[in-house]
């Protein structure tokens, strides 16, 4: 087999077949191509030969051509010269010659039809190369795109896994205890630092804010209860008295009296 069926062979070859049996389909198709390059660089040396073997060919029927041609031109200036046995051998000579002649030309033809054939398939074979890298640069683009899906599918195999979400599971209900934990023990320690009766008071003084916050409210909105006092007669003069002042003065002076005493304590605890 030539190098011309061997390369037909090589490039026919299912590029396919290699990605399933080389460790590294891209290496091993850069590889074949290399090897495709340096076998066509063959093969163009070759067609050269071919074409210099052409062309000497040529040039040799030219020169038998001529050969037989002077030959010719002798035996008529023999004739002429009146030696008719000169012009004999002058003439087989030339016959001679032109057999010779003939053959160089036969081979000359059977040479540039060749060569004719030679650059049509070293063309072709080129076309097939290049055919070969595009084809391998898809190949290639295959490879990684189905290396890029093999590892994404791995990836989700490993994610549908139930051990990778009991554990996400278990370290939320973890995390939820300690922080339960966190805010019981802050509680107790809010609990149970300073003065509880200091607290008492300041939760006293929020509801009763809170209380005339809500009173204020109604009265804006016209909720108020009705007065309950009684307009004063015609006539009849009334002492003004402020009952619930007193009262409200003598629930303030309570708490003072409350404070005081919760402060003395707290002095004789020092």
């Amino acid at each position: 087999m030539g190098i011309f069926g061997r390369l037909a062979q090589l490039i026919k070859s299912n590029l396919n077949d290699l990605i399933s049996k080389s460790e590294d389909p891209e290496k091993m198709l850069n590889q074949v191509i290399l090897e495709m390059n340096a076998q066509l660089t063959d093969a163009k040396k070759q067609v050269a030969l071919a074409i210099a073997d052409e062309k000497r060919l040529g040039k040799q029927f030219e020169t038998e051509k001529a050969a037989a041609e002077e030959w010719e031109r002798k035996a008529m200036m023999a004739v002429r010269a009146g030696d008719d046995n000169l012009a004999k051998e002058a003439l087989s000579r030339q016959k001679e010659i032109e057999a010779l002649a003939k053959e160089y030309e036969n081979q000359w033809q059977k040479q540039a039809a060749a060569v004719t054939k030679l650059r049509g398939s070293l063309q072709q074979l080129n076309n097939k190369i290049e055919e070969a890298k595009r084809k391998k640069n898809v190949l290639i683009a295959r490879q990684k795109r189905a290396q890029a899906q093999k590892a994404i599918q791995e990836t989700m195999a490993g994610l549908n896994d139930n051990s990778a979400f009991e554990t996400i599971t278990r370290m939320e209900e973890k995390i939820v205890a300690m922080e339960s934990e966190a805010d019981a023990m802050a509680e107790v320690a809010e609990q149970h630092t300073g003065d509880e009766l200091q607290k008492k008071f300041k939760d006293l003084e929020s509801n009763r804010g809170a209380d005339m916050a809500l009173a204020e409210l109604k009265a804006k909105m016209g909720m108020a209860p009705p007065a309950q006092a009684e307009a004063p007669k015609a006539g009849v003069r009334i002492e003004t008295t402020a009952p619930a002042a007193t009262k409200t003065d003598d629930g303030a002076e309570e708490l003072e009296q409350v404070l005081a005493a919760a402060e003395a304590r707290r002095q004789n605890q020092r």
